[in-house]
């Protein structure tokens, strides 16, 4: 299946210009769209909660999506570079009109998954550099850290990542992908999120 993914954020903005950009992209490779795609939402919204959830739980290895330029994924490079990397492990190619990007499996698509896990792994560091400050802070400030005697535990290898972890499921980022940021194993998160009584 080849799909056209097309999206503007306000009703001021129009689907024209994409459309014509597609099919002007569409004469020129012979390709031929099965299904277009069209909604006015902002990119900051949950992919999940955008008609794009529908192509992301359907499509299969072998599919095409087409779009004007990576920018109609997602706002944030973090939320595209996610529906990258879950689009390229199912073996979908990605064509976008005006960057003239096609991901699948070439050294391009490669390129940009390693950038995807260097991303990650940035982040991963950068918040254990903040948990550390916070803990030396609170140390020097006279708190006592650890667990007092007899004291449940109420701490958790997530603990740290409760925010992080809250808005990237109301984000729409699938639990598979949240444990690899947070370097753990899905069974880790889905035991934390129980504990937590967090739902999604």
């Amino acid at each position: 299946m080849t799909y056209a993914y097309i999206r503007v954020s306000t009703d001021k903005q129009t689907v024209e210009n994409q459309r014509f950009e597609i099919n002007k992209f569409l004469k020129t490779t012979g390709l031929k769209i099965d299904f277009w795609i069209e909604e006015t939402i902002s990119g900051t919204v949950s992919p999940k909660k955008r008609n794009l959830g529908k192509i992301l739980e359907h499509v299969q290895q072998g599919d095409i999506i087409i779009c004007s330029e990576l920018s109609r994924l997602g706002r944030n490079m973090f939320m595209i570079m996610s529906i990258l990397n879950i689009l390229m492990e199912r073996g979908v190619i990605i064509y976008t009109v005006k960057e003239r990007y096609k991901l699948g499996e070439d050294l391009t698509s490669k390129v940009l998954a390693f950038a995807f896990s260097i991303s990650a792994e940035i982040e991963r560091t950068l918040i254990s550099q903040r948990t550390t400050e916070a803990l030396r802070r609170k140390k020097a400030d006279g708190i006592k850290l650890g667990r007092p005697k007899g004291k449940k535990n109420s701490h958790y290898k997530l603990s740290d990542y409760d925010k992080k972890i809250k808005i990237m499921l109301e984000e729409g980022y699938p639990k598979t992908l949240i444990s690899k940021q947070l370097n753990v194993s899905t069974s880790t998160l889905y035991n934390y999120l129980k504990r937590k009584k967090i739902q999604n």
